[in-house]
């Protein structure tokens, strides 16, 4: 397939079309600046753009001839809690959508972000039972998780008017290369992240999954959203320990504890749709 990966020169970029590059797939890059320490720009299955995202016009060029879309273009975190991360991150989530949506590419992967809850970002992290799950609310109080719940929004409403695209909004979690760089020191200012993490080269699976997988081995179209974190900690203390020392009075599902299954999100959603498990590649 010939994929087009927005923010290709990102952090999570990178993973990302060195991992789509391997699978055998040609790339498009697009990115607001030109990098200089990459190692896939010889490749001869790579092609970058330099381009703004935030112009339509400029949006649906970079995209003709594509046949998916892996959409990573955005900022990663509030910033000054103020303007810029939101109103970029939605107009180019938008743009990416309506020019897929005019190109007739059915299939596009969105990062979004575990920050759609009240979590890390937020001035006090709310949750309403464990495991987090898809049904969990999305009650965000900042710019950054706002504007990634908005993208899911306008995939909502992309796939209304275009029934035939499918999209999958990927919500990924801190994203590492190992388990080990994820540890955090002080257990109570990370207690909104859940102590969670995503090894990179995983989360990289699961966006090709989401553009890749048939339609016919899958029963899902449309919009749907994946919560895409490790199923273990970045913490030493059992999960049930933590729970019961930061989140005392928030409750469990039923039969959560009893399976046997550990940790604050519950990924078999993505499992069960993309065929996707987190591995630990590094």
């Amino acid at each position: 397939m010939k994929i087009a990966i927005t923010g290709c020169n990102g952090s999570v970029g990178r993973r990302v079309v060195l991992w789509v590059l391997k699978e055998g797939h040609t790339v498009v890059g697009s990115d607001h600046a030109v990098a200089q320490d990459t190692n896939f720009y010889d490749n001869p299955a790579f092609s970058f753009h330099q381009v703004d995202l935030r112009d339509f016009d400029t949006t649906l060029k970079v995209f003709e001839g594509c046949d998916a879309i892996i959409q990573l273009a955005a900022f990663a975190q509030p910033m000054d809690y103020k303007v810029k991360v939101h109103n970029d991150n939605v107009v180019i989530s938008w743009n990416v959508l309506r020019a897929a949506a005019e190109l007739g590419i059915d299939r596009v992967a969105l990062a979004s972000s575990v920050n759609v809850l009240r979590g890390v970002f937020s001035t006090q992290p709310i949750f309403h039972y464990f495991p987090v799950d898809e049904n969990h609310p999305c009650e965000p109080d900042e710019p950054y998780g706002l504007s990634k719940l908005i993208g899911e929004t306008q995939a909502d409403t992309i796939i209304r008017r275009y029934p035939s695209m499918r999209v999958a909004s990927i919500r990924i979690h801190c994203f590492v290369p190992t388990r080990t760089r994820a540890y955090r020191m002080d257990y109570f200012r990370v207690r909104g992240d859940l102590w969670g993490y995503v090894q990179m080269d995983s989360a990289a699976d699961a966006f090709l999954r989401a553009v890749t997988v048939e339609k016919e081995k899958v029963r899902w179209t449309g919009h749907e959203t994946f919560f895409i974190a490790a199923p273990q900690l970045a913490a030493d203390e059992d999960w049930l320990e933590l729970k019961e020392k930061y989140f005392p009075n928030v409750p469990i599902k039923p039969g959560w504890v009893e399976s046997g299954a550990k940790g604050f999100f519950d990924c078999s959603k993505a499992e069960r749709l993309l065929g996707w498990v987190h591995t630990d590649y590094a």
